[in-house]
């Protein structure tokens, strides 16, 4: 076996083979991306570690990080690889000088559309997408594939898509709707086929196979995701009343003015949503095993953090997530007619948004996602520029960190925070904190290399989205990415000929195997 091992091995370094990376006795030792060793050291100055940003040398063997030792002294590229030599008695050694590195990004927010929408994005442009921008583990959501994420066989069939597609890691959200949340084998079921917990909509989704829940599904439903310890990803918008519309109503007479959109989705429609998952929590009594929360996604709406922060406060298994574009663009700036801006919730104005970047400096904010929900140009109605008609979502998954970065940079935040909200709290919310989020011994070697002083390339030609309409175009972001890691792969290189490496490199994370 070892002499098979070993012939196998050379003639895959010779090209002469691929290897699946699901033969067993060879998992361990094929690599997939630009860097052919197996063991080796990345070394540089500013290594975010779980206890600060330090000048380091990351061990890495066979897919996960062997150790993280610090280097004394004058940090100079020299005496940086001459440490790390003696320190692991390596010559394989990836000087980045003084580049940050830290853990991989996890984007527990993306829409890929695959199975049955491939034609919106796609995996294996969505991935590389991600690749590109440094994140190392996507979670893709139960809509907006066709059909929705809502059954076993589903559940089954979306990984089952992932096969030579996934340039990163990749998990899923089972999708908890009317029709299976009073079915708790249905959802145990989707738990033992690799989803890693649920998501719904307290409002029409736009999609009509992934309905609204109502207060009544919630809190039928929370004793089983209490005991069985995963979290409950929702959508908090609440219309007014059950006589409403989907969409409540608004000044809809220029329906080309960002204005018109944003009067029909008012705050109150987050903050009653809110208000609603806190008494649901408050109601139940029952014992809820680690790893259960309730989790607010895309706060657009500051003025909501007031009831959320007395829920942590008073011990409720409560988080929340914003995003990158209601960090980055204000209601005032849309331009009329400009529907690549069109999301729900709303962007909202520009105190609104200084609040929300008050609450990401302080903490108070858990996470970023990005809640990339791409779709094709003609269903944003561009020539038309009508709010009412066009598909609501934005299009960012690749600007995920320098869309973080440039607005922590200009606060005075360190790579610290920018990894506990892309990286440390992302693996925790995801059931993932074993494995990933860190740079420590033991786990993935999930790794992105990156230059917080150079500008990212947000140019359509550096875009990988399957569609090129993003608001992000042309925007001057800090935070370039030089390097992704995947598992020790190294999946993106901004130095190399060809940057993407050609292999699919990406696993999916399965539940049942964590």
């Amino acid at each position: 076996m070892f002499a098979a091992k070993i012939l196998v091995e050379r003639l895959q370094d010779a090209g002469l083979i691929e290897v699946p990376q699901w033969v067993p006795f060879l998992a361990a030792r094929t690599n997939c991306g630009h860097v052919k060793e197996f063991e080796y050291v990345i070394v540089s100055q500013n290594v975010v570690t779980p206890d600060g940003t330090i000048s380091a040398a990351v061990q890495i063997k066979d897919g996960r990080i062997a150790a993280v030792k610090a280097i004394n002294g004058e940090a100079s590229r020299a005496n940086l690889t001459h440490a790390a030599f003696l320190l692991t008695g390596l010559t394989s050694i990836l000087d980045y000088n003084d580049l940050v590195v830290g853990p991989g990004l996890i984007d527990t927010h993306v829409h890929m559309n695959q199975p049955g929408r491939t034609s919106w994005e796609g995996m294996e442009t969505a991935t590389s997408a991600a690749a590109v921008g440094g994140i190392t583990t996507v979670i893709d959501m139960p809509l907006n594939s066709d059909p929705t994420t809502t059954t076993v066989a589903l559940v089954e069939k979306k990984i089952g898509a992932t096969r030579g597609e996934i340039k990163v890691d990749m998990g899923v959200w089972g999708g908890l709707v009317p029709e299976n949340a009073g079915d708790h084998s249905m959802l145990r079921g989707m738990l033992d086929a690799g989803a890693l917990g649920f998501k719904s909509f307290m409002i029409p989704s736009g999609i009509d196979d992934f309905p609204s829940v109502n207060e009544t599904h919630i809190k039928a439903v929370l004793p089983f995701l209490k005991s069985a310890g995963v979290p409950y990803y929702l959508h908090a918008e609440l219309k007014p009343s059950d006589d409403s519309p989907g969409e409540c109503s608004g000044d809809e007479a220029d329906p080309r003015m960002h204005a018109s959109w944003l009067a029909t989705r008012p705050p109150s429609m987050e903050n009653n949503a809110i208000k609603l998952l806190i008494r649901a929590l408050e109601e139940n009594k029952t014992e809820a095993r680690p790893g259960f929360r309730i989790h607010i996604a895309h706060l657009a709406d500051a003025g909501s953090m007031a009831d959320i922060q007395a829920a942590k406060e008073k011990g409720l298994p409560i988080s929340v997530e914003t995003c990158p574009h209601y960090l980055n663009f204000a209601a005032e700036d849309v331009p009329e007619g400009a529907t690549e801006y069109k999301c729900a919730p709303p962007l909202r104005p520009r105190a609104n948004q200084e609040r929300l970047w008050e609450f990401v400096m302080d903490g108070r904010i858990d996470s970023i996602g990005t809640d990339h929900s791409p779709s094709p140009p003609d269903m944003k109605h561009l020539e038309e520029g009508d709010f009412s008609k066009a598909w609501g979502g934005i299009s960012g998954l690749q600007y995920g960190l320098p869309g973080t970065w440039e607005g922590l940079r200009k606060r005075g935040a360190g790579p610290e925070v920018l990894t506990k909200l892309w990286s440390t709290f992302p693996a925790q919310l995801a059931g993932l904190q074993h494995k990933k989020g860190a740079l420590k011994a033991g786990l993935d070697a999930d790794i992105v290399v990156w230059d917080p002083e150079a500008l990212a390339d947000t140019s359509e030609e550096a875009l990988q989205h399957r569609h090129k309409l993003t608001p992000y175009t042309g925007l001057p972001l800090h935070g370039r990415v030089a390097a992704t890691f995947v598992r020790g792969h190294q999946v993106f290189s901004a130095a190399a000929k060809k940057p993407l490496a050609p292999q699919v490199c990406g696993k999916p994370v399965l539940r049942h195997k964590l």
